[in-house]
């Protein structure tokens, strides 16, 4: 599993496990917490980014940009970029490569046909993503969006027989209530908006793409579950059928146009920063966010919805106004409880009750419990995270 695995074994060996002996256990911890501080940033600059540069290049005037083309793009970029690190990974051995995608391409062709569905729904939610993003305000996308929490836990209760503490099934109420807020916000016309702009068809694409995440999630951790491939495998797999499902795509609904312009029309270098976040963003959170635990995760979802909301307001002029701010407030309070882990509230309060605790901590899992099952929110990221959409343990193949 590339980076990812050798992570995941430093991180159970221990912190003597990378240089026995070499490392006392307070350079350890601290080099721990800055790799731990590294992934907050790069979760929250990725989360934020990937949606205002989507929402800057199309508003931007001039000629607009075929979506279609740039889904496409993304996918070949990703697939691309799997197949350097699996040669990288081959030690740049050209024949071992060959036969090892051919036995786990070729040969393993079920487990290979079985990316087909998660690839299609994830295709389809990029496209939808920027039908969402180009009829609504960064910031009332991104606080909507989370919603995708709510449709992935839904679908594991569903399909995985999983069980929600109440705190979750409390957060994922508060989620709904703070999401029909904004909404509400929004259709009272919340300040001036172009006039080619729809919030309908914004609110009905970033629900389409929530129920999409959920699905996807849920049944690409059902069918790959207990599955040997890597990460950068299983992106290649999926990057593969999401390049030839998004040139489907493509002409099916802009081919004429597409044909008659340029697959490249109206690409400008924020059109190609865009490509590249969506290429890159999930293969480089799939690489820093073993360091992150659920509460950090949580915390980076709330400080990207911040993040993009105060951008919104300097960059496309968004009124910040009550109602939006009471919405925002409970998403970000729901998306912080429900990353916590079952019996967290019991430990917190137990720690405020005690006369010498001080300051914060993070509560780990009670002994002998096993850690709640997880799923990834990024399609790049294997490494799990509770019901937090868009790839699973590729063991979630954004």
């Amino acid at each position: 599993m590339a980076a990812v695995g050798v992570g995941a074994s430093t991180a159970a060996a221990g912190p003597g496990a990378v240089s026995a002996g070499t490392l006392e256990p307070g350079t350890a911890s601290a080099a721990h917490r800055r790799l731990k501080y590294i992934s907050l940033a790069v979760l929250v600059v990725q989360n934020a980014s990937l949606i205002l540069s989507i929402r800057y290049a199309r508003t931007l005037p001039g000629d607009r940009f075929f979506a279609t083309t740039a889904v496409v793009m993304a996918e070949v970029l990703k697939g691309l970029t799997c197949l350097l690190l699996l040669f990288a990974q081959k030690r740049g051995n050209v024949k071992h490569l060959v036969l090892f995608l051919h036995e786990a391409v070729l040969v393993q062709y079920v487990d290979t046909l079985k990316l087909a569905v998660p690839s299609l729904i994830y295709t389809l939610q990029n496209n939808l993503q920027y039908v969402a993003i180009s009829n609504l305000p960064a910031a009332t996308f991104q606080v909507t969006y989370q919603l995708k929490i709510l449709t992935t836990a839904l679908f594991s209760v569903l399909m995985l027989n999983r069980s929600l503490s109440r705190l979750q099934w409390a957060s994922l109420l508060l989620l709904f209530t703070g999401v029909a807020i904004v909404q509400a916000q929004q259709a009272g016309g919340g300040g001036p908006r172009p006039l080619d702009q729809n919030p309908g068809a914004g609110l009905a694409a970033v629900v389409a793409s929530c129920l999409s995440s959920g699905f996807a999630g849920v049944y690409f951790e059902k069918i790959l579950k207990g599955s040997s491939g890597s990460v950068w495998l299983r992106n290649l797999q999926l990057g593969l059928f999401g390049t030839a499902l998004g040139l489907v795509g493509l002409w099916w609904a802009e081919g004429t146009a597409v044909a008659h312009r340029g697959f490249f029309f109206g690409y400008t270098p924020a059109v190609w920063g865009v490509v590249l976040n969506q290429a890159f963003g999930g293969l480089l959170v799939a690489v820093v966010v073993k360091y992150a635990d659920n509460i950090l995760k949580g915390f980076a979802t709330s400080l990207s919805i911040v993040l993009s909301t105060v951008a919104s307001i300097r960059l496309f002029g968004f009124h910040l106004d009550p109602l939006f701010a009471l919405g925002a407030g409970l998403v970000i309070g729901a998306v912080y409880l429900y990353s916590l882990p079952r019996g967290a509230v019991k430990a917190i309060a137990s720690a405020s009750s005690s006369a010498s605790a001080s300051g914060p901590c993070i509560h780990q899992q009670p002994p002998g419990q096993p850690p709640p099952p997880q799923l990834s929110s990024h399609r790049g990221d294997l490494i799990t995270e509770p019901f937090l959409p868009k790839l699973l343990t590729k063991v979630k193949g954004s």
